[in-house]
């Protein structure tokens, strides 16, 4: 006997060839035959968000599919623990079925759509191809305006690039970035939110969420060990370097709108001293930005294959190379910007900080925006009436 994909249930069997509600495709059946098993069983429940929110539900059509693969954080602890799991003849995976889903969530709610099969050509060689693209470009442009082994004094880089020029240039690509990615998580939260609720309860809720987001709660594995990586041990250093990379990457904000009020408000332009907020800032973010990614990209390399889906991961490391390269360039410029390196290196970051911004709607950034959608609706979903105890009084 072998496992079955469950048949069909979109279609009205009286009405042979009417849909009721979105049919799903393989990756979606395959969710659904998981978490019809997972649900009678129940062993994983307390493990993450996923479980609790799973046994809200009889049957999982595509929103909840989606809902619950944006959930998962890919710990691979329940696959540790399942006695389902392959050689057994269920063969239940959820990590590896819930990361082939996300994919598609990034690709179906894209903006522009016709961009979402950039999620799965976005891999390690166009990252990085795009970068160093944009690195020449700038090099020949500086090359023909005679600044690029032109040292200026006090290491001001706007003798090099206007400020202004700046300031067009990244704001607009950043802006498109913010509103493509806004875009796509309005459709996708349209599709899973839940009834409405009270402004008291949405407030606690949004601050639960966004507790679970800051502290990263569910990369623990449910007991606080941490993740699964190469084998059954468990890890708290995926945990720590998702850690670094994302208060790194926050900082580093922090730092530009930090330098963008002194420039405006304060009427102080660059450069700043290293003792400024500014610099103090992005030094701290350019560690965390370079560590946490070295990390990230080596247990990358070490993960088990059956935890999470191969597929994606050029996607991964394509990202967490550019993370990590851009971070290394800025450091350097700054180490290096009262020499006559100013401009190489100043083209080398500003290419890698503009092909980081092009590709972050459709990089693995997505993910985080859609699991931080996913935690809201789960903290608002929990403070709701169980519709299962409901339907059984």
């Amino acid at each position: 006997m072998t496992a079955q994909l469950p048949e069909p249930r979109q279609v009205d069997p009286a009405q042979p060839g009417v849909e009721l509600i979105p049919l799903l495709n393989l990756q979606e059946q395959e969710v659904d035959r998981q978490m019809r098993i997972c649900n009678a069983c129940r062993y994983c429940e307390g493990f993450c968000a996923v479980f609790p929110a799973m046994t809200r539900r009889l049957e999982f059509g595509k929103a909840d599919i989606h809902y619950l693969a944006n959930l998962c954080h890919n710990c691979g602890a329940c696959l540790h623990a399942c006695q389902y799991a392959a050689p057994h003849e269920f063969a239940v995976n959820v990590p590896q079925a819930m990361a082939k889903v996300r994919l598609d969530t990034y690709a179906e709610y894209a903006w522009p759509r016709s961009l979402g099969r950039l999620y799965q050509r976005n891999g390690l060689t166009l990252a990085l191809a795009s970068g160093f693209a944009l690195v020449l470009f700038l090099c020949l442009t500086l090359l023909a305006m005679g600044n690029l082994f032109t040292a200026m004094p006090g290491g001001n880089f706007y003798g090099i690039f206007p400020h202004n020029t700046l300031v067009l240039m990244f704001g607009s690509v950043f802006g498109f970035a913010l509103i493509a990615l806004g875009l796509g998580v309005r459709r996708f939260w349209r599709d899973v939110s839940p009834p409405p609720a009270t402004t008291a309860l949405k407030t606690a809720a949004a601050v639960e969420a966004t507790a679970s987001v800051a502290r990263l709660k569910y990369l623990d594995g449910g007991h606080g060990r941490g993740c699964n990586n190469a084998d059954d041990r468990f890890t708290l250093w995926r945990r720590r370097f998702h850690h670094l990379t994302f208060y790194g990457f926050m900082l580093c904000l922090a730092a530009t709108a930090t330098a963008t009020l002194y420039h405006y408000l304060l009427g102080l332009a660059a450069p700043y001293a290293p003792t400024s907020l500014p610099v103090m800032l992005g030094i701290a973010g350019g560690l965390g930005l370079l560590v946490g990614p070295a990390g990230l990209l080596y247990l990358n390399l070490q993960r088990d294959p059956t935890q999470g889906d191969a597929k994606q991961k050029p996607m991964d490391r394509g990202f967490i190379a550019l993370l990590f390269l851009v971070s290394a360039s800025g450091l350097a410029l700054l180490a290096f910007r009262e020499t006559s390196a100013l401009g190489l290196l100043l083209a080398l970051h500003l290419g890698l900080v503009m092909a980081f911004f092009l590709t972050m709607p459709y990089s693995k950034f997505a993910h985080g925006i859609f699991r931080s959608a996913a935690l809201l609706k789960h903290a608002i979903e929990k403070r709701q009436p169980n519709p299962i105890d409901a339907g059984s009084e």
